[in-house]
């Protein structure tokens, strides 16, 4: 079922929303949340009245008013489980009732996803979604339809940031890293199909089934590996180009061969009619620019550098390509002055090639954005490091830790990182209790063992 505008609601229901709304304004929270409730169990597509619930919810949530035990949500979560797999609308009304009682309860936001997602309410399933990402943003059961929905709804770079976050996460997965391409490829074609939604033209699955597609020629490619067969699929796909010239996956697909073959200036041409088809697609200009790096890495490779005349073509080459890296991420950051994703691979960039203060001030930008905020601090105070800045690094360090509640690869990283600014300091007792956190979890992360077994090594006898 869609999900309704206000004006598709019949009045009387339209009237318990305004009374809902009114209740929620006067703090009348207790009251508001039941006309709320009751209410989406007549019209659960009314998605007005479900952001509504929830900011009373949350509201009520914080000022303490939480009247039934948290242990009480389990038996109605079994329920719902049970619930989804023959009806999901009759899963919300009962995962409702968990987070009338536990706004943030994880598994109830997660199984309310869910039974949107069936249900065909996808504006329903992002608001819980991106409730559940605030607690648990390396879940990929979270964070991988949250994308999706995001590409989906015209949010394609916050999507892309969600899956590139994850990915970084679990470096070994092949799915996700396959997720990151799908995101990319999928975007345009995906957001069209949002705008149906909207329109009340088309449905949620519409838009699976343009991902689908989409999935499905990345799979080809995938199962088209030895020269003779890509060159096959090849044909295949400007045969059916030719049949239908208005196939935005197949030209984006089509690109992505020829980068893989090295066809370099083919894939480039194809890119060009995709740009010509639309505008204001960073992740787009982004592909462009790693063909453009892929074809510098290609020729480099070519090169000896134990030949004089190929090893200074292979240095003019490097520093081609360290030029043209440096010149493409300043002109997205120029056109998209606010999409803080490009402020930080700028700023990585600037990093890598040890200038320090401009790669600052694009840090302290990009880590407004919460999706990006840890990776941000990690940087920006590996910056304040190297100008040998310790105390700024380490209070840095200390600002992102805080944010991280596990003790994952990142907060480790972080932890070591605050340890060696201590260390550099002076502070080796700070810094050993730092690097002592990691020992007790993980002796193989770098070399916390050496160091660790070292600092008890030369403390004196008892």
């Amino acid at each position: 079922m869609p999900e309704k505008q206000l004006s598709e609601i019949p009045r009387a229901l339209r009237e318990q929303y305004e009374k809902g709304r009114l209740a929620y304004e006067r703090n009348n929270l207790d009251y508001a949340i039941t006309l709320l409730t009751r209410l989406l169990e007549l019209e659960p597509g009314f998605y007005a009245a479900r952001e509504a619930l929830r900011a009373a919810q949350f509201k009520r949530g914080k000022a303490g008013g939480l009247f039934r035990k948290v242990l009480g949500a389990a038996p109605k979560l079994v329920q719902a489980r049970l619930a989804l797999r023959k009806n999901p609308l009759e899963a919300l009304p009962l995962l409702e009732d968990v987070l009338n009682s536990d706004p943030q309860n994880l598994e109830a936001h997660k199984l309310l996803a869910e039974a949107a997602l069936a249900a065909d309410l996808p504006r329903t399933a992002q608001l819980s979604l991106e409730i559940a990402y605030k607690q648990a943003p390396h879940d990929r059961h979270v964070a991988l339809p949250l994308a999706r929905l995001l590409a989906a709804a015209g949010q394609g770079a916050k999507a892309e940031a969600i899956v590139t976050a994850l990915a970084a996460a679990h470096p070994q997965d092949p799915e996700i890293a396959q997720a990151v391409k799908d995101v990319a490829a999928n975007r345009t074609l995906v957001e069209g199909g949002y705008a149906a939604l909207e329109d009340g033209q088309g449905s949620y699955r519409d838009i699976l089934r343009d991902e689908k597609e989409a999935v499905a020629l990345e799979q080809e490619k995938r199962d088209h590996k030895d020269a003779s067969a890509a060159a096959q699929l090849l044909a295949e796909y400007r045969a059916r180009l030719e049949k239908e010239p208005g196939n935005l996956r197949l030209v984006r697909a089509l690109a992505e061969l020829y980068a893989e073959q090295n066809r370099f200036d083919e894939a480039l041409e194809c890119y060009a009619r995709l740009q010509a088809a639309e505008t204001g697609d960073p992740t787009l200009e982004r592909a462009i620019a790693q063909v453009r790096e892929r074809r510098l890495d290609f020729l480099i490779a070519q090169l000896d550098p134990a030949v004089p005349e190929q090893a200074a073509r292979r240095e003019a080459l490097l520093r081609e390509k360290r030029e043209f890296q440096l010149a493409a991420a300043r002109a997205r950051v120029e056109k998209y002055p606010h999409d803080l994703q490009l402020r930080y691979e700028l700023g990585v960039l600037y990093f890598e090639l040890g200038r320090l203060t401009e790669a600052i001030q694009e840090f302290q930008k990009a880590q407004n954005n919460p999706h990006i905020r840890i990776q941000a601090l990690y940087h920006l105070g590996q910056c304040f490091a190297q100008r040998r800045m310790y105390d700024l690094a380490a209070r840095t360090f200390e600002n992102a830790i805080r944010e991280k509640p596990l003790l994952d690869e990142e907060k480790k990283t972080l932890i070591y990182a605050l340890g060696c600014a201590l260390e550099a300091m002076g502070k080796k007792a700070e810094a050993i209790a730092q690097f002592k956190l990691i020992y007790e979890a993980d002796i193989g992360f770098k070399d916390v063992a050496a160091r660790v077994d070292a600092y008890y090594n030369s403390a004196p006898s008892p």
